[in-house]
């Protein structure tokens, strides 16, 4: 991904961006990631190709700006925030499955759409490396933090554990628990915590989620 470009400090420009970023969202998710051109973009926003250009300068710019506006716009980091701000490494992982609940459901469409675009279309592909590895850096922070307050069940190591949370979050499984078996958020969350725990925390320590 490129470096990011600095949010505009205008009001009129912040409108713009705003409304470029909303209209690639909707695009991706109605109509497919081929079909969001900066051209189709620049049309679906209402504003000039010229007024699209400055503010990002390329596809590549724009989607690396819709990566941290989605995070932005449904409050991913402050319900990340609620899992490192736990008190102990087992109470971190039930927030942690709760956070999957809560975020997953809200970014499924333009998710998925992605994921199948990866293939053929190297912005999309980058998107997805990016999403994948900043996954796996919290997993790797989760399994880490277990393994130092001697919580993580055996078999169980940092690697593995990690490389099962991360697998875990897979966007199959948020799809078919809460569109194909329509379970709602918090009915997810919870069998998700349970699951988790029991999974990956030794005996003694696993609690009933919230």
């Amino acid at each position: 991904m490129s470096t990011p470009i600095p949010v505009p400090r205008n009001a009129r420009s912040r409108r713009t961006r705003e409304a470029l970023l909303d209209a690639a969202r909707s695009l991706i998710e109605e109509e497919g990631f081929d079909v969001m051109t900066l051209a189709a973009v620049a049309e679906r926003a209402g504003v000039s190709p010229r007024a699209l250009y400055l503010h990002f300068p390329s596809r590549s710019d724009l989607l690396a700006a819709l990566y941290r506006h989605l995070g932005e716009a449904e409050d991913l980091a402050a319900s990340l925030t609620n899992v490192w701000e736990q008190e102990n490494a087992v109470s971190a992982l039930d927030e942690w499955a709760h956070h999957i609940a809560r975020s997953h459901p809200r970014i499924l469409t333009i998710s998925r759409v992605i994921e199948r675009a990866r293939n053929a279309d190297e912005d999309a592909a980058e998107l997805w490396r990016l999403t994948m590895a900043n996954w796996l850096t919290s997993c790797r922070r989760l399994a880490k933090w277990l393994d130092e307050e001697d919580q993580l069940a055996e078999p169980w190591t940092r690697a593995t554990a990690a490389d099962m949370l991360w697998a875990l979050m897979s966007w199959d499984l948020t799809e078919r628990l809460t569109v194909d078996r329509r379970w709602s958020r918090e009915s997810y969350g919870w069998r998700y915590a349970t699951m988790l725990q029991a999974t990956f925390v030794r005996d003694g320590s696993r609690h009933s989620p919230a």
